[in-house]
């Protein structure tokens, strides 16, 4: 690594020393994915003017929000001391009716769910100051609002509500390992070094975020999802041996092609020439790596943690998938949740803007995909 390349990233640590006025970071597991990404962005980057104003911000960021909960700690060593399981957690591809199946599964409010307004900023603890909360809440809506100003498909493309479920990149970005960042930038080397990095001191400070954020505002039991984990869940398994799994599957020729769309867009919003063809190569090796340690994960013992869910049942029957998925976890499906469920899917109709796209934008064809993901098609065809 260039000097300069060091230089930067230390820069950036100063800058959110200097805001908090903290010094103290926690143990060190967080500057390996630091220096990785930031020399990944300086020597890889497309950023516009503002999008490298935006990235800088964004690592500053997850630096502050280390420092704060390093911080409260010290204060409140008991913090430590709760239970703190995540029973269920949503795998599989992306754009297979997971966000959809989160925002379903987050009217539940006997467990606990992450939400998008304290996701990016766990600090103070929600419950603390509901002034704060508040705050956070209209902060959330005003980004959700500017997305979509930004790009119009987004909202189509990617539902979302800032007191709703998010994935827990946030999170996992506290330690500087996170898909989150190869989808608002361009960093490749990054993306390399991601699939190859040890998650496993991540995944603990992922439990560490949680006591902060179930502190004052439980329950301890924590549904989660997020279609990374895919990639990880050997190494997720050493610190969150309770977790069971809900997988959702739709067929890969539909799957890909989306998501380098959702890439290219959201790669859009801080980069300029961003190459179609190299954000379908990007995702064809992301997710082909997923799918192997899937197939791999589920094949060592462990097929009987999964509950499987098709696209397709699931858009013509989302009640009585999660109705299925109750009765495996063995949990009540109450007729209160059940109809806050069914009014959420209700009030929030699919037939807004139509996200739209072609594989051969992102040089993807049938041939590639079966030569790739033949394994899952095999697998698990009768869902697809």
């Amino acid at each position: 690594m260039t000097p300069a390349m060091t230089e930067h990233a230390d820069e950036l640590v100063t800058r959110a020393k200097a805001e908090t006025g903290l010094d103290d970071l926690g143990e060190d597991t967080w500057s390996e994915g630091l220096q990785q990404l930031v020399r990944s962005a300086d020597a890889d980057g497309r950023y516009t003017d503002m999008g490298r104003m935006s990235f800088e911000a964004e690592v500053v960021r997850n630096l502050r929000n280390r420092l704060l909960i390093e911080q409260l700690y010290r204060e409140h060593p008991e913090i430590d001391e709760q239970d703190c399981e995540v029973e269920l957690l949503g795998v599989g591809f992306p754009r297979t009716g997971s966000t959809a199946l989160a925002a379903l599964l987050g009217e539940d409010h006997r467990v606990r769910h992450l939400r998008m307004w304290e996701a990016g900023d766990p600090m103070p603890p929600p419950g603390l100051s509901p002034e704060a909360d508040e705050q956070r809440i209209a902060a959330g809506r005003a980004r959700i609002e500017m997305q979509d100003m930004m790009e119009p498909r987004f909202k189509s493309m990617l539902p979302q509500s800032a007191t709703g479920p998010l994935e827990d990149h946030d999170l996992l970005g506290i330690s500087f390992q996170s898909q989150h960042f190869i989808a608002m930038s361009w960093v490749p080397t990054y993306a390399d070094w991601f699939l190859r990095c040890d998650m496993v001191p991540a995944y603990h400070y992922e439990r560490r975020v949680l006591k902060v954020l179930q502190w004052k505002q439980g329950p301890h039991r924590w549904w989660l999802k997020s279609p990374t984990h895919s990639l990880f869940l050997a190494q997720r398994e050493q610190v969150f041996p309770e977790t069971r799994y809900v997988m959702t599957h739709r067929d890969v020729s539909k799957v890909l092609p989306s998501v380098a769309d959702l890439y290219t867009v959201m790669l859009g919003f801080m980069n300029e020439n961003i190459d179609p063809i190299a954000v379908g190569a990007l995702n064809m090796d992301q997710w082909g790596t997923a799918l192997d340690r899937m197939l791999a994960y589920r094949d060592d013992t462990r097929d009987a943690r999964f509950f499987d869910m098709a696209f397709i049942e699931f858009q013509a029957d989302p009640i009585g998938q999660i109705r299925g998925l109750y009765d495996w976890l063995g949990t009540d499906f109450t007729p209160e949740v059940e109809g806050a469920m069914q009014a959420w899917w209700d009030g929030n109709p699919r037939d807004g803007a139509r996200h739209e796209y072609h594989a051969e934008q992102f040089g993807l064809d049938d041939a590639s995909l079966e030569a790739r993901f033949g394994a899952y098609r095999q697998r698990f065809g009768p869902l697809l």
